[in-house]
């Protein structure tokens, strides 16, 4: 068996990849793996388990409480309820570790299962890797008093409600008209009441999910519903979400989108102003807009980079202790309140930035300058090659030369196909193009199979 965890956990076409004996399985390992402290100290495993609204989640779920419940783990079954929501709620409970079904912003015939440790927070690789092997190592018997329970966590929302109207501070949203797209998600249930009780005049799109209509038109990959309820009910703004809740996109007043690199450009001036940005400075992927890097330099605000993948982002955060990063996607994590990506907590954030500063968004979005950037697939070629042909290189420096300081060339091997990335960023979308299809050309002759 190859690796079965993925960047963000076990993933694939719910009932073929992703079926009720895998759940079972990776829920016994993950109770001999996650569950070792609670042996050593003699007492039981807890687990918080949660989905989003898909309807293999209610079969995948189900099957991953059996697995636990029958290695000695006692589960608190928190229902539908965001990504964002388990992880906080692991922390919250003391308990051991968290499992969430969920393949978030995917379609709804797909559907993953990711682990949250001790805190929270993400599993390290190693650990996925020791999961994974313990899939084919002896299982745990246990009988009577032994065998773990499965309770309802009856109050697991209304946990999360309090715990997201908390890191406002005291500021209110009143006078603020929000529309929301909840993308037919796990934010169904929870992010209208939190805006509404935060103050907001709040207008719902995408929250009707029934099993089989998430992400389906709505949410953080389609933003027209969104611009277009904005326009029609003249909002101050619109936030969309994802399937499971833990990525945040925006919409001015306008109906103009507002990326996640502009989000974190609003967020983290905010915050240094506010000195709550620790050391000043903000942890961004190598994907994000060069306009949001100059920006911040412009502010005296540091800029560290990381791969592609929420997970070194926060890696990135919590190996120094930042306290805030994210992707150009809508992933922003605000570790002073989370241990992961939360797009209702950013959500929030935003709306109360725009009371706080008394300006519309579009006014704070102009912040940073985005750069026009191109990106081209080149498909069928030797991704390991890209760093050691050295005439491909001098065609990155030379497209680097004409682009004068004012952009960027990125040439990033996919990390599962055998594609090249091939991205330019520059002052002129013509001039993007042109270096982008020139390269990309170059990578397919140079680096054909």
């Amino acid at each position: 068996m190859g690796r079965l965890f993925g960047t963000d956990g076990v993933r694939g076409l719910a009932g073929v990849d992703v079926t009720a004996e895998l759940a079972m399985n990776l829920a016994h390992a993950a109770a001999l793996v996650l569950g070792r402290s609670a042996r050593g100290e003699s007492r039981r495993a807890v687990a918080v388990v949660a989905r989003d609204p898909r309807v293999s989640g209610e079969f995948i779920a189900a099957a991953v409480s059996a697995g636990l419940a029958a290695a000695g783990v006692d589960v608190l079954d928190a229902g539908v309820i965001p990504t964002p929501a388990a992880a906080y709620l692991v922390a919250d409970t003391g308990a051991d570790f968290g499992v969430m079904v969920s393949a978030s912003h995917n379609p709804a015939p797909d559907n993953g299962i990711k682990f949250f440790a001790e805190g929270g927070r993400k599993l390290a690789d190693d650990i996925e890797d020791e999961i994974q092997a313990a899939m084919g190592g002896p299982a745990i018997a246990v009988t009577g008093r032994e065998v773990g329970r499965i309770r309802r966590f009856a109050d697991a929302e209304d946990r999360y409600l309090v715990h997201l109207l908390g890191t406002l501070e005291g500021v209110r949203l009143k006078g603020l008209h929000v529309v929301l797209d909840c993308a037919h998600g796990a934010a169904a249930g929870i992010s209208p009441d939190v805006f509404t009780d935060a103050g907001a005049k709040v207008t719902v799109i995408g929250n009707d999910p029934d099993g089989f209509n998430i992400n389906d038109g709505v949410g953080s990959t389609h933003l027209e519903p969104l611009i277009a309820a904005v326009r029609e009910h003249g909002a101050d703004l619109g936030i969309a979400h994802d399937g499971d809740a833990d990525r945040c996109l925006a919409v001015d007043g306008s109906g103009e989108v507002v990326d996640g690199d502009k989000i974190m450009a609003i967020l983290a001036l905010s915050m240094s102003g506010r000195g709550r940005l620790e050391r000043n400075t903000l942890v961004a992927t190598v994907m994000s807009n060069l306009g949001l890097k100059l920006a911040m330099a412009d502010n005296g605000i540091d800029v560290v980079e990381t791969g592609v993948g929420d997970r070194y982002v926060l890696e990135a955060i919590n190996e120094h202790g930042y306290s805030l990063g994210g992707e150009q996607s809508g992933h922003v994590i605000m570790s002073d309140y989370a241990t992961t990506g939360d797009g209702i907590l950013t959500g929030l954030h935003l709306a109360a930035e725009v009371v706080r500063s008394g300006k519309p968004l579009a006014e704070l979005a102009r912040c940073m300058t985005v750069y026009p950037q191109v990106l081209v697939n080149v498909r069928g070629v030797d991704r390991s090659g890209v760093a050691g042909d050295e005439l491909l290189q001098q065609a990155v420096h030379q497209a680097e030369i004409a682009l004068g300081g004012k952009g960027r060339v990125l040439l990033r091997p996919s990390g599962t196909e055998p594609v090249v990335r091939v991205m330019v960023e520059a002052e002129h979308e013509d001039q993007a193009q042109r270096l982008a299809d020139d390269l990309a050309a170059i990578v397919k002759d140079r680096l054909a199979v």
